[in-house]
């Protein structure tokens, strides 16, 4: 099968997470994921890959083994099989060749996916590009991935003469909250020494740091009074969380930062004058800023309760950033990346993730795993477009980083 028609074949399953499942604790989250989950281990065994597993989770493992024998690390590959929740709507995928500055998706409801909107359209002038007919997401996110993947195991199974290491891959559910499949991931079981996420960003994009991330939820316990009588007895919890909320850093916000800028993002805000619950995401891509964010908000929380009483905090981690895991001895994992780039042509441009992905928590769980492009863009939109030549190329840096780990274990030996 070509990379095109396994795309739009899993393109075709609708695995949109869900919400209040996923809250719930029930994994995989819509029931379209286990059915992907089942279909991508059917052509596992097809494609003569061995320790094919799907879990009740709807993780799915496979092995790729060697024919060389050799005692090297073994590299692995990840996609996560849902789709975000921002569209459900049943995807319908079509290729369009762009040659104008906007493309039609749908004549009927007059959608167009424009250059002057998307101005790095522009850059695929002349090649066809994957879309949807702009009533949901593509999907690309991330069975782009998935098809990139399933593409590289493709070719060494028609091409037995080259000599590869093992090889191990997975497909975990419902990254689109909170990266639910990763953290259920059992690395140690899957016995692969370091891998490679497929997920988001343009041809030769390539993340190797993202953020340190945490939560905060600062619960604010005020008095309730009927106003009648409520002069020096109504504790309004609400205006004790919004004066909280006026003494976080001005400018540090999501709306007011980029690059490796860290903020404070107030996320949620529930309640009534009696109790009142506010949520904050906290980022920093440095380890040091991000202990001194957590460390101001515990103060912050403690200053308060000195001074109105009622005031309490919990702080917790979400993930780390991958940079931590790729320092060292690890290193050589962005080395064989940047080579498998360039043996392909392409220009690697590293880029901060402002952002979690799988990776992230494989990397803290001890499985050094940085992110490789899928060519897609415009991700959680009806615009979310994948330009043809740049989802076969993903497949070619996923099937040049087994050779390079191949060459690198045979000039070991």
């Amino acid at each position: 099968m070509n990379i095109i028609d396994r795309f739009i074949s899993y393109t075709e399953i609708n695995t949109t997470t869900n919400r209040a499942n996923g809250a719930a604790g029930i994994m995989p989250s819509s029931p379209g994921q286990m059915v992907l989950a089942k279909k991508l281990a059917d052509e596992l065994i097809g494609l003569g890959m061995q320790e094919v597993q799907v879990a009740e989770t709807a993780i799915v493992t496979a092995t790729l083994p060697a024919n060389i024998d050799t005692d090297a690390p073994v590299v692995s590959f990840f996609a996560h099989l849902d789709t975000s929740a921002e569209q459900s709507a049943d995807t319908k995928a079509q290729i369009k060749r762009h040659d104008s500055d906007a493309i039609c998706l749908n004549t009927e409801l007059g959608i167009y996916l424009s250059e002057k909107e998307f101005p790095e359209l522009a850059d695929y002038r002349g090649e066809e590009i994957l879309v949807t007919d702009g009533t949901s997401l593509l999907g690309a996110d991330d069975k782009a991935a998935i098809a990139a993947i399933m593409d590289a195991l493709q070719h060494f199974q028609a091409h037995p003469e080259e000599k590869h290491d093992t090889v191990k891959v997975a497909f975990v559910p419902d990254e689109e909250q909170g990266l639910r499949g990763a953290k259920a991931f059992d690395v140690e079981a899957f016995g692969a020494d370091f891998g490679f996420t497929l997920d988001c960003c343009g041809i030769g994009e390539f993340v190797c740091e993202n953020w340190n991330a945490g939560n905060a939820v600062v619960t604010f316990t005020g008095q309730s009074a009927h106003p009648m009588s409520a002069k020096g007895k109504l504790k309004n919890s609400l205006l004790m969380a919004h004066k909280f909320i006026a003494m976080l850093p001005p400018g540090e916000a999501p709306e007011y930062t980029e690059g490796r800028e860290g903020y404070y993002w107030v996320k949620e805000l529930k309640g009534n004058s009696a109790k009142t619950v506010l949520n904050l995401d906290i980022r920093d891509f440095s380890f040091e800023g991000y202990k001194k964010r957590m460390a101001f908000l515990q103060q912050l929380a403690d200053s308060c309760n000195d001074l109105w009483g009622g005031v309490e905090i919990d702080l917790s981690n979400r993930y780390e950033n991958v940079a931590n895991s790729l320092q060292g001895d690890t290193a050589y994992v962005v080395d064989i990346a940047k080579q498998a780039y360039a043996n392909n042509h392409i220009e690697m441009k590293q880029i901060p993730m402002r952002g979690g992905y799988d990776g992230a928590v494989l990397s803290q769980n001890g499985l050094p795993c940085p992110n490789l492009f899928t060519g897609a863009h415009n991700f959680h939109s009806i615009y979310e477009y994948l330009p043809v030549k740049s989802l076969r190329a993903a497949s070619k840096v996923v099937q040049e980083i087994i050779r390079l780990t191949s060459e690198k274990s045979i000039n070991r030996n």
